[in-house]
């Protein structure tokens, strides 16, 4: 009797402090994600192959705007994404890259807008949901993915077979109760169902962590749906009943990945053993990716289900630290941009510019370091996250729901044996192909034509950017063609300068966008600061001047 008291003394002892265990770690998470709350990831690792791997496998169709790999290099959208990121799930994170690369509709984007403003407006839900979120903050939930987006294996046509050697061995064994000598048969079928097993665990361990996150996914699912202000903003979680379902079927296989202790690994052989005599895994597992296949629509929600909650907590997140520094857009029908204070991201203590652009297009001289091409990523960065993320970092923002494409970083290709032209002439005649059709697209380009001899440079650069110049279309370009900009400013374009100054021998640049066109060339006395030596200076001023060029000695 004293045993049994003993016993159960234990057993209640294990238990409270497990509860105990439990209830610490989970108000230590608590704490440390309101002290987190609103700040950007300390952390360097951002796994990028698999933080797109919903992008890249999701279907396309449908969205109004995909953000192509030329524009993501062309703009540092991978920057930006590591800047925006508040996400606490791998699911979340995928699905916040694959929503920065992909603009959808006004209306989805106010459905969007709508469920950030609820957890912004409740910290205390964002942070009851990130507790659960933080479950799927492993990479292995990375593979979740797979689940939608791979060709999962059909059934064995012998599957048969099995379910015939499973039958033989449970009679087997029932029979060798009254028979003895039917025990001879089971070492044979021993032996073919351990092959079977083992042949098989290649595919098992191949599913394992998505198969593993699936079970995880719905659990965090199913807490999150829980609170009422969600079942409001997202009523229909109908495909969890279905995907509670497979949750049972999941665990047996999942298992053997939770082995850590000694007696979990007693248990495990035990149920290996199981396994293998009856060939449970097996059937289970071909059961379960039959299942899987049925329920891919069911997983497909899911995963939106809570990569949407989580990137909204992340918006929440990020509109909390950034407070002052960001404005709601305004989306019109008129080939309008009017912004204030425009500022980008990634930028610390970035100088704020204005842009007002009525029915034209802009181009922009200056030179180097001046701030052009960060002025035209400026503009097309915020104008991505304004049609994304409902967000603007700027004080004011106006202008139509744009579809976006960029021509800036070009690079010769050696392994293809194309030249930097070559390069450019195909990149903006996807441009042209892109730009032709009634939907406005905002087109930003950096020193077009650089490739080529000047006076081909200029008639090209001049006919193309009319072109593009049509419909709907704004076109932001910058150039150090001074002739560029006499040939576009009767031709709707307005034009703009970045100047800088000369200060005790040392350039001073203010990064102010101003109107008109750039009075002054520095190229030369830029050389003469950086200690060129004077026979340089004094034969570059000699050219120059057959070119009556007049260069303004107050400036640089």
């Amino acid at each position: 009797m004293n045993y049994i008291l003993v016993i159960l003394f234990v057993l209640i002892a294990v238990y409270q402090y497990t509860n105990w265990y439990k209830k610490r770690r989970s108000h230590k998470l608590r704490e440390e994600l309101e002290s987190n709350w609103g700040k950007q990831k300390i952390e360097d690792y951002f796994p990028f192959h698999l933080i797109e791997k919903y992008f890249d496998s999701r279907d396309k169709e449908g969205s109004y705007c995909i953000i192509s790999d030329k524009v993501k290099s062309d703009l540092d959208i991978n920057e930006v994404f590591k800047f925006i990121d508040r996400t606490k799930s791998k699911v979340g994170q995928q699905y916040l890259y694959n929503k920065l690369r992909s603009i959808e509709s006004k209306g989805n984007l106010i459905k969007f807008d709508t469920l950030v403003n609820t957890f912004y407006d409740n910290k205390t839900l964002s942070i009851d949901c990130q507790v659960q979120l933080t479950n799927l903050d492993n990479d292995d939930s990375y593979y979740l993915e797979e689940l939608l987006s791979e060709d999962l294996i059909d059934k064995p046509k012998f599957l048969w077979v099995v379910y015939l050697l499973s039958i033989l061995v449970a009679s087997s064994i029932a029979l060798s109760f009254f028979f003895p000598v039917v025990l001879l048969m089971l070492l044979p079928l021993l032996l073919i169902n351990t092959f079977i097993h083992y042949k098989n665990k290649k595919l098992v361990n191949y599913y394992l962590r998505g198969v593993k996150q699936l079970t995880t996914s719905i659990g965090v699912a199913n807490e999150i749906s829980l609170f009422p202000i969600l079942k409001l903003q997202i009523p229909d979680v109908g495909f969890l009943i279905n995907l509670n379902i497979i949750k049972n079927k999941t665990r047996s296989i999942a298992f053997e990945n939770k082995v850590r202790t000694e007696f979990e690994e007693f248990a495990w052989i035990v149920m290996e053993l199981f396994k293998i005599i009856f060939n449970v895994e097996y059937l289970a597992f071909h059961n379960l990716i039959r299942v899987i296949k049925i329920e891919r629509k069911s997983i497909d929600k899911l995963f939106k289900y809570i990569g949407k909650i989580d990137t909204a907590i992340s918006v929440a997140s990020l509109k909390h630290e950034e407070k002052g520094k960001i404005c709601i857009p305004q989306f019109i029908d008129k080939k309008e941009i009017y912004t204030e204070g425009i500022t980008h991201p990634l930028l610390t203590n970035c100088v704020a510019n204005k842009v007002n652009l009525k029915d034209n297009s802009m181009i922009i001289t200056g030179s180097n370091m001046s701030g052009k091409t960060t002025f035209i990523r400026t503009v097309a960065v915020n104008s991505i996250l304004s049609q994304t993320i409902n967000l603007c970092f700027a004080s004011e923002y106006k202008a139509p729901f744009f579809k976006i494409f960029s021509s800036i970083r070009i690079t010769d290709d050696l392994l293809e044996d194309t030249s930097y032209y070559l390069e450019e002439v195909t990149t903006i005649k996807e441009l042209i192909d892109l730009s032709s059709n009634s939907d406005p697209c905002l087109l930003v380009l950096d020193e077009i034509f650089k490739g080529t001899n000047t006076v081909e440079r200029i008639s090209g650069g001049k006919a193309i950017l009319s072109y593009l110049n049509t419909n709907n279309n704004i076109v932001i370009v910058s150039t150090h063609d001074i002739e560029l900009t006499e040939l576009l400013k009767d031709e709707g374009f307005e034009l703009y300068h970045f100047s800088e100054d000369v200060k005790d021998n040392e350039l001073h640049f203010d990064y102010k966008l101003k109107e008109g066109k750039l009075k002054t060339r520095n190229a030369i006395k830029i050389l003469e600061l950086y200690g060129y030596p004077p026979e340089v200076i004094k034969d570059s001023r000699k050219t120059e001047k057959l070119f009556n060029v007049i260069p303004n000695q107050n400036a640089l």
